[in-house]
Parts: structure tokens; C-alpha cells; sequence
């Protein structure tokens, strides 16, 4: 079935918040009581929904619960973050445009919150790119990646069949929330080993955005 529709993640496709996030995660848990190095954030966090966190820490830390306002705290930490550094993944912006100009329907799903996506989208020069209809979050539905959910809401409201849409994902759980959303997955392996991406089930793997124009059967 021909491609009608390409459902891009957000972070760490479009715009290269993941290294910024994690270290905030990281450091924000640490000072906490809850030592946690980068690397344990990207493995244990990344592409999952916000309370993903406060379940990993209840599990490891006997039934330990974060403090009262912790997400907003991070998420101002992590804002703060983006405005003083985020950038947009290389080729990012290039291929949005061609994309506009060759008429080929896109959107945005991603387990982040709807303040998160639109400050990042924002901050790197992207929100131009992105109508409202055309974004949606892990908060539309109530449960984030490796659930399908999001990604069956997205195809929904844009009105594609989910096996007639290319997502691009750079985590293992997005590439999970994909396949069982019967969509063609394509692994984007700028900060996730290949190995990770192809064994969670990723139709294929790239290496630069720009790769995505071929993918599309048109």
C-alpha cells in the first residue's frame, strides 16, 4: 500500500532534544535521592510518556513517589534548557518543506506533553510547519509508547488507514507503538544503536532525514 501520510516523533527526530532532556532528567533525579546518570535515563525514559518516571522510581525506590509539582518543575527546568540550547535536527526543517511542497500529508505524535511539543517546535523554528490538527500527544489518549494508541488517534483524525502511514521514530518504544499500530516503522539511528531499532521490530533504518523522500511510493 502506497505511503498517505509520514507521523514524525518529536524528540530526537525533529528537533535534538534528547541529550538536553535527559541530562536535565538525570541531574533533576540525582538531586533528589535518586542517583541517575544520563545513559539510565535514555535507557529507562526515553520516548515513554511523563509518568513512566514516577512509575520507575516507585518500582526501584519501595514504592517511592516524586514530589508534588515534579513534572512542572521539570519541565521549566527542561523549557529553560531548550530556550538557552535546543536546536533542530539536522535537515529537519529541509525536509518539512520538501514535504510541503510535494503535497504529502504529515503530523507529529509524540508521548511528550503538549506544552513540551510546542515550546521545542517553537524554540527551533518549527511550529510553522505544524497546524494544530497536526500534532498530537500521548495526553490526547492517556497512555504513551510502546501503546499504539497515539498513533492509531493520529491516523484517525487525519482520516489514513494506519497501514498506509511511514512513521519515523528514534526509540525502541516508538518503533513498538508503530508496529502494533500495523504502520511501517522506519528507524532513525542518530542517538539509538541500530541493533536496538531493528529488534523492536523497525521496518527499515536511516541514517538522515533527507532518506524519508525515498521511502515514499509516490
Amino acid at each position: 500500500m502506497a505511503h498517505e501520510l509520514v507521523i514524525f516523533d518529536n524528540d530526537g527526530v525533529l528537533v535534538d532534544s534528547e541529550p538536553l532532556s535527559n541530562r536535565v532528567l538525570a541531574d533533576y533525579l540525582t538531586e533528589l535521592g535518586y542517583p541517575t546518570t544520563v545513559e539510565d535515563s535514555y535507557r529507562d525514559f526515553m520516548g515513554t510518556a511523563a509518568h513512566r518516571v514516577h512509575d520507575v522510581i516507585a518500582e526501584r525506590h519501595d514504592g517511592a513517589r516524586l514530589p508534588e509539582g515534579f513534572d512542572d518543575a521539570f519541565h521549566g527546568r527542561v523549557f529553560d534548557t531548550f530556550t538557552a540550547e535546543l536546536t533542530a535536527v539536522r535537515g529537519a526543517e529541509a525536509l518539512l518543506k520538501e514535504l510541503q511542497r510535494l503535497g504529502v500529508p504529515y503530523g507529529l505524535a509524540s508521548s511528550a506533553h503538549h506544552s513540551w511539543i510546542r515550546t521545542a517546535l517553537d524554540v527551533t523554528g518549527l511550529r510553522g510547519y505544524f497546524p494544530e490538527e497536526r500534532i498530537f500527544s500521548a495526553q490526547d489518549v492517556g497512555v504513551g509508547k510502546p501503546a499504539p494508541d497515539l498513533f492509531l488517534h493520529a491516523a484517525r483524525t487525519l482520516g489514513v488507514d494506519p497501514a498506509a502511514c511511514l512513521v519515523v521514530e528514534d526509540s525502541p518504544n516508538g518503533v513498538l507503538a508503530a508496529r502494533a499500530a500495523d504502520m511501517d516503522v522506519y528507524g532513525y539511528t542518530a542517538l539509538t544503536a541500530p541493533a536496538k531499532l531493528t529488534a523492536a521490530g523497525a521496518t527499515g533504518l536511516i541514517a538522515d532525514l533527507a532518506q524519508v523522500l525515498a521511502l515514499l511510493d509516490r
